[in-house]
């Protein structure tokens, strides 16, 4: 068989009705739609979103989203950056803010624990995460929650 040969099977393949063509094709003057309404009008029915004359879901449904007033965001800081400092220092936001690596204290500073820690350092912020928090012990230093 070759792919000129390919051809549906017998009775797949039907011709289209060809509505409103005159009386003798069954489908003329009205084209099956049946006398005056809604139905018979072009552009007729309801649409998708119609739900009865009950308000649609897409005017039940807020507009403008939702915006939690009380939300924390936090300033952020991964533990691997803060190798830059020298051993012993105290990192605490004002220290970050004036070497550039932080650009402003929102509601607070968390550190972050990617990266790694390699000297003992005091770090004063207003949240860690677990695992910064070990790791910054593990390097010898101190964690306070300001």
């Amino acid at each position: 068989m070759r792919l000129h040969e390919l051809m549906p099977p017998a009775g797949a393949k039907q011709a289209p009705k060809r509505k409103g063509r005159g009386i003798g094709s069954g489908l003329g003057k009205t084209a099956g739609r049946g006398h005056k309404g809604q139905l018979a009008r072009s552009g007729g029915g309801k649409g998708p979103a119609f739900e009865g004359g009950q308000t649609p879901l897409q005017r039940r449904l807020p507009k403008r989203g939702f915006t939690n007033i009380f939300k924390k965001e936090y300033a952020i800081i991964k533990v691997g950056d803060l190798n830059r400092f020298d051993e012993g220092t105290e990192v605490t936001p004002d220290v970050l803010i004036s070497s550039g690596m932080v650009k402003k204290v929102k509601d607070g500073l968390k550190v972050l624990g990617d990266g790694e820690l390699t000297k003992p350092l005091t770090v004063r912020a207003h949240s860690f995460s677990r695992s910064a928090e070990e790791k910054i012990k593990a390097a010898g230093g101190k964690v306070e929650v300001i």
